[in-house]
């Protein structure tokens, strides 16, 4: 059986520093999360990623590179990405071309970033646009999800083209309530009958297109008590259940603080990683802990170990296997070539 290595950890800067590479070689860790202190050039970039690899082969590199506000690496010749509602804004004036810049957007993005190292972006965002949350705000494509599912389709094809798996986020859907769940935990007062109606509805129409999914840190009070990302009625009765996803489920960052909160009782974080892998979460991400010491990292580490020896968790085969199937598809092109490379570059030319 492959060792389940369910956490998703991050790096404190350039390159690795002697904590980093004790930690990347925990058998716990499956993955590894880039944020913009990462990023120096692609050359610093390329050689970070080929030293994490240098000592786990198997782990998963991650980061959040949807466009918009929301792109990590944005110098040295990567391409300014659009936000994805100016997709949306495209779809209103002829759908056939803005579905076309979808897919360029999805080939640049995954083709750019597997050339710097990088195996998965957390994307598309699959929220509905309803304007009042500023957290999702111009990251959604619209506010109608046959809309959002058919550019998120688009943008999902290119990603393949590059070789590159996605993340549909944030299930059942971030983008009705105001409040932000890295500050607060969201609460959204409608029925389930509702949310599936509309803001899930994406998830069943893209299939087995979807490679994974986040859920959100949001409570659904008529649904279930706990956000979605511990709820193992979202996860495994209705997500897995009722809508017949197959693929790998990331817990949204644990850091923020509608993570912890559960049921009125903030939690430390080897219990919400606890919490979320019970619920049915294959990965967790801790995300911007490395940066003081990491001490936090470290702990969870040591209180995911011990739970495990208390058999309070156990790895899972399944969990791991979706793991790995997230790692990319065939070998990716390096910049140089990739900038002569004829699809790149009508591509890019495609990018509005």
């Amino acid at each position: 059986m492959p060792q389940h290595a369910p956490l998703i950890i991050d790096v404190s800067g350039t390159t690795l520093t002697p904590a980093d590479r004790r930690r990347l070689a925990h058998p716990l860790v499956g993955g590894v999360i880039h944020f913009a202190r990462n990023w120096q050039s692609r050359e610093q970039l390329c050689a970070l990623n080929a030293a994490i690899k240098s000592i786990r082969p198997d782990v998963l590199i991650a980061v959040d590179q949807e466009g918009g506000r929301v792109q990590r690496f944005r110098t040295d010749g990567f391409t300014h990405l659009p936000p994805m509602h100016a997709l949306g804004e495209l779809w209103l004036q002829d759908a056939l071309p803005a579905t076309l810049a979808a897919t360029a957007c999805g080939y640049v993005l995954g083709t750019e970033l597997r050339a710097c190292g990088v195996d998965l972006s957390f994307t598309p965002v699959l929220d509905l646009g309803y304007g009042g949350s500023s957290v999702i705000g111009d990251r959604a494509f619209a506010r109608d999800p046959r809309v959002v599912s058919l550019l998120a389709k688009s943008l999902m094809h290119g990603l393949l083209q590059a070789g590159m798996h996605n993340c549909g986020k944030h299930f059942p859907g971030h983008g009705f309530v105001k409040a932000d769940s890295h500050h607060a935990v969201p609460i959204d007062p409608r029925s389930l009958k509702a949310i599936l109606a509309e803001d899930a509805a994406p998830y069943p129409w893209l299939g087995s297109s979807l490679a994974s999914v986040m859920p959100a840190h949001v409570v659904y009070p008529k649904v279930d008590a706990r956000p979605a990302g511990f709820s193992a009625r979202w996860l495994q009765d209705i997500l897995r259940g009722k809508l017949g996803f197959g693929g790998a489920i990331f817990s949204d960052d644990l850091s923020m603080a509608g993570a912890r909160v559960l049921e009125g009782q903030e939690l430390s974080y080897t219990q919400a990683a606890l919490a979320a892998l019970q619920a049915g979460c294959d990965m967790v991400l801790l995300c911007n802990q490395s940066v003081d010491g990491g001490s936090a990292l470290d702990a969870l580490l040591a209180g995911l170990t011990e739970a495990q020896i208390k058999n309070q968790w156990q790895p899972s085969e399944a969990s791991e296997l979706r793991r790995r199937a997230l790692l990319p598809v065939g070998p990716a092109l390096d910049w140089d070539a990739l900038m002569r490379h004829p699809a790149y570059m009508q591509a890019v030319f495609q990018v509005p």
